[in-house]
């Protein structure tokens, strides 16, 4: 399956500059997950189906075609293996690298034939292309392997379609399904998978991998990369959209209002709506609601001891910010009341 790539020429989800998880050859801090594969192959007993679950970005995607390059490359005959390392060079790593092996399908979303855009959805099209791959016979009677990344983008009738195929899978069919959120996939989906939750890195893996992706994350200050690490609660996507200074400036900004409770700096809230109500502020004003939406998380978690009805109350109030949000960005309405409002909750 070629790439698919947007207007930008980025394919979804893809940073400029950072290796794709096909392309990545090293998993860090994710060793428990990476054993349970080695084991399952090495007893033999590796389910159809598989549910890697956990924050975006700590590793799930790339786990998923490391085990894909070791299956397609090795199989699953040689014993409990050592590793999943696949050399670079190998043949099987450069065609999953380009998407190009016969064995391998990635299901994401995709633009359909003729469309400008790429859809915020798997349409159940683009499902059926790709699963088409478990209709054929095997290219060389080696493990057919499906990557969904990830499944909450699927709609309800591509989840269906896959849904159809985990169910009764053809012998040698491999499915490994990412998911940021499992628990809001179809149940039964969930019943079918063994489900295997990664865990966040430490900050100082995340602070590492950002060094080492790539000249433009390498090269910023370390002060900068610790920084970001340390607010990215385990994710690499988290560090790597924090590692900006207008970025941290605005995590500052939020949090500092947010502590002020309900009697906020309001000329300060007004000074920031502002600043995030331009176009060109997109990802700074997604930071903002990010922000928000993680202290309210982090609020609800440290206050379980608490009655009921005050969770319930910091819970109403995430989930208002989260639709007066949705309602800017659907309506294109003046993203000023949005951010004031979260405050005001």
């Amino acid at each position: 399956m070629p790439p698919d790539k947007g207007d930008d020429g980025l394919e979804p989800g893809e940073i400029p500059g950072v290796p794709r998880p096909r392309e990545r050859q090293d998993l860090l801090g994710q060793e428990a997950a990476e054993r349970a594969f080695r084991e399952a192959i090495g007893a033999g007993r590796l389910h159809h189906a598989w549910l890697l679950g956990g924050p975006k970005g700590i590793g799930k995607a790339t786990l998923a075609f490391r085990v894909a390059r070791h299956l397609l490359a090795h199989g699953d005959r040689a014993g409990l293996p050592d590793s999943l390392d696949l050399p670079p060079g190998h043949p099987v790593a450069r065609q999953v690298a380009g998407l190009s092996h016969p064995n391998l399908v990635l299901l994401r979303r995709q633009k359909a034939p003729g469309a400008k855009t790429v859809p915020t959805q798997i349409g159940v099209d683009a499902a059926r292309r790709a699963l088409h791959l478990f209709a054929e016979t095997s290219a060389d009677a080696g493990y057919r392997i499906c990557i969904v990344d990830c499944a909450d983008e699927l709609n309800l009738a591509s989840a269906n379609a896959l849904l159809k195929v985990i169910e009764e899978p053809p012998p040698r069919s491999l499915f490994l399904i990412v998911s940021h959120a499992p628990g809001r996939l179809l149940p039964t989906i969930r019943s079918r998978c063994r489900r295997l939750a990664l865990k966040p890195l430490p900050a100082a893996e995340v602070a590492r991998v950002l060094r080492g992706l790539g000249p433009a994350q390498a090269g910023a200050p370390p002060e900068l990369i610790e920084r970001a690490a340390a607010l990215s609660e385990g994710s690499v996507a988290r560090g790597l959209e924090l590692l900006d200074p207008d970025a941290i400036g605005v995590v500052d900004e939020v949090e500092a209002l947010l502590d002020q409770g309900d009697r906020p700096d309001w000329r300060r809230a007004l000074r920031l709506a502002e600043r995030l109500a331009g176009r060109e502020a997109d990802a700074l004003y997604a930071t903002a609601l990010d922000t928000v939406q993680r202290r309210l998380a982090a609020e609800i978690e440290r206050r379980q001891g608490e009655p009921p009805s005050r969770l319930a109350a910091l819970a109403d109030a995430a989930e208002r910010a989260a639709k007066a949000a949705r309602e800017a960005q659907v309506y294109n309405l003046d993203r000023r009341p949005v951010v004031l409002s979260l405050f005001g909750a």
